[in-house]
């Protein structure tokens, strides 16, 4: 079953909300009646924690979804991609293997649930993130169709809502066991901010990120729900069972004290001790990140990417070459850290640099890309932006 990567595919970079109209009216020959969007997300930091019960600090980005809707007697769905073919689904139906359209029956079937689903919809789906890149376009789709689908049952959904449906659209329906990270940030990003959300306890705080952060594609499509992602959430289930034979009582890995980490990694057999090592330095580092931000040091910030990295291509193993490449080369040339972000197995790294650096090294490392993979990366810079919005409600 594939997942993230078959969420609609691009659009040209700046695709908006006259775009997505112009699509439903050329498919369906009528206006929509409301259209809502929803942005994909970098995580500065705080990676595979929030299904272990850590803190996460990811920002949304830029780039959007947009997904709009009018009142139908069945599901139609239409995406920028695909030539413009229409499909029919009908709710309840098995999944459509991984395909985009599962995530929006998802959150139709979740809706439904609430009170809050139609009988039927037209839909336009209008991308401009790259999907397969780690920046959680199947977070934005999900949020997007739940705030456009829910408008049109008139009913009133809060980020809260919003986020749980996307969440139990994707985990349950889709089979992506995915924690809330992605669709939180989605439902409630500020812009100009990052999110320290505590996933065991549900408590957000927004630090300031008033820098633009540079995203490096490696060009390598992941997948969740059939792939590593699965199996190390596994991993860290196992793990955690067995911590708990020393530490009656442990709520999750995350909140495994540093001081205990030597005998945990004396008692667990090979790879969870590895596993359990970089939930509990990517606790330590994912809070000190926070606090770096606050203080406006942009310098620790980056050293502690780079260590992140580090961890996540040596214990938690979810890297690829492309992507240490990528991390390596930033580095060497002057950025002031750089990390894989997402899930991993592919994906993208974020990059930071002074303005006055970016261009001279991003040219330098897709210069040294180019020479290993015989094809540059894509790279392009956001600002922390704002969540999920109602952007046409006739």
């Amino acid at each position: 079953m594939q997942s993230v990567s078959n969420v609609p595919h691009p659009a040209l970079p700046g695709a908006d909300l006259d775009q997505v109209v112009f699509l439903f009216q050329r498919t369906y020959g009528t206006a929509p009646r409301t259209v809502a969007s929803a942005p994909g997300r970098v995580n500065l930091i705080g990676e595979h924690l929030d299904y272990n019960g850590g803190p996460v600090l990811p920002f949304a980005i830029e780039r959007r979804i947009w997904v709009a809707a009018a009142p139908a007697d069945e599901f139609l769905l239409v995406s920028s991609a695909a030539g413009g073919a229409v499909v029919r689904r009908e709710e309840g139906a098995p999944l459509g293997g991984g395909e985009w359209t599962d995530y929006v029956m998802g959150v139709v079937g979740q809706l439904r649930q609430r009170g809050a689903a139609l009988v039927g919809a037209r839909l336009a789906v209008l991308s401009d993130i790259q999907p397969g890149a780690g920046l959680s376009s199947s977070a934005a789709l999900s949020v997007a169709a739940a705030a456009a689908v829910g408008r049109l049952a008139d009913s009133r959904l809060s980020a809260e809502d919003l986020a749980e449906v996307a969440y139990r659209a994707e985990h349950d329906y889709v089979g992506v066991r995915c924690g809330r990270m992605d669709q939180t940030v989605v439902a409630h990003a500020a812009a100009g901010t990052a999110m320290l959300f505590e996933t065991s306890t549900g408590v957000r705080r927004g630090y300031p990120v008033p820098f633009r952060t540079w995203v490096l594609s490696t060009g390598v499509d992941h997948t969740l729900a059939d792939g590593g992602y699965n199996a190390r959430r596994a991993e860290c289930e196992r793990a955690l069972d067995l911590c708990r034979g020393r530490w009656p009582g442990l709520p999750s890995l995350a909140a495994l004290e540093p001081e205990a980490l030597p005998e945990a990694m004396e008692i667990l057999p090979s790879p969870l001790d590895r596993r359990v090592r970089h939930v509990v330095t990517e606790t330590a580092r994912t809070r000190a990140a926070a606090a770096a931000l606050e203080r406006h040091d942009l310098v620790e910030v980056g050293r502690l990417l780079v260590e992140g990295h580090l961890s996540l291509r040596d214990d938690y193993e979810c890297s690829v070459a492309e992507a240490d490449l990528l991390v390596r080369s930033a580095v060497e040339h002057g950025a002031l850290g750089a990390r894989l972000t997402g899930a991993g197995w592919g994906g993208s790294v974020i990059m930071l640099a002074t303005d006055g650096q970016a261009a001279e090294i991003i040219a330098a490392v897709s210069d040294g890309f180019a020479r290993r993979y015989g094809r540059s990366p894509t790279a392009w810079s956001t600002t922390a932006a704002g969540g999920v919005r109602l952007d046409l409600n006739a």
